[in-house]
C-alpha cells in the first residue's frame, strides 16, 4: 500500500475473498498516519465497484477503524457542511474518470444533460440522485444537497 494521503489512483479490489484482502491490508485499529493512509487507500480500491459479501464484509471492517481514527485525530476531520452534491457528483466523475457524455448516457438523458449538470447549469433531479446512488453505491441524499 502507498503511504501518500489524497493518491487518487485505485485500482479496484486487490483480492476476492476475505481472506486474502486480510492478507493485503489487516482489518486492525489504525494507530498512525500511515496506517489510516493505508487504510484509506483500500477503501479507495474497494468503493464504487461491485462487491462480493467478503469484500463488503471487510468495507465494512476497514471503514470502521478509519472513522473511529478520524474521529479521533482532528487534523482529519473534513468539514462537509458546505459540500454540495454538485462537488461529490464532480468528484465521482473524475475519479471514474468519466465523461459528461457517460453522464449522460448513465442518467438516461440526452448527451447535453450531463456537461450541463457539470457546469451548475441544470439541477441534479431525484430521479438522476437515485440513479447516480445506485452507480456509485452511495446514499441518492447525498447528490441533493
Amino acid at each position: 500500500m502507498a503511504t501518500t494521503r489524497n493518491k487518487h489512483e485505485y485500482h479496484g479490489p486487490p483480492a476476492e475473498t476475505y481472506a486474502d484482502l486480510v492478507a493485503v491490508l489487516p482489518p486492525r485499529p489504525l494507530h498512525d498516519s500511515n496506517d489510516y493512509d493505508n487504510a484509506v487507500e483500500m477503501v479507495g480500491n474497494l468503493v464504487g465497484h461491485d462487491l462480493n459479501s467478503d469484500q463488503e464484509d471487510y468495507l465494512e471492517a476497514i471503514t470502521l477503524f478509519v472513522e473511529k481514527y478520524e474521529a479521533e485525530h482532528d487534523e482529519t476531520q473534513v468539514n462537509t457542511s458546505k459540500v454540495t452534491g454538485l462537488d461529490v457528483l464532480k468528484g465521482l466523475v473524475e475519479e471514474h474518470e468519466m465523461s459528461g457524455a457517460e453522464l449522460s448516457e448513465l442518467l438516461g438523458a440526452s448527451r447535453m444533460l450531463g456537461p450541463m449538470i457539470l457546469r451548475g447549469e441544470r439541477s441534479i433531479t431525484a430521479d438522476h440522485a437515485r440513479t447516480l446512488g445506485k452507480r456509485f453505491k452511495l446514499d441518492p441524499g447525498i447528490f441533493i444537497r
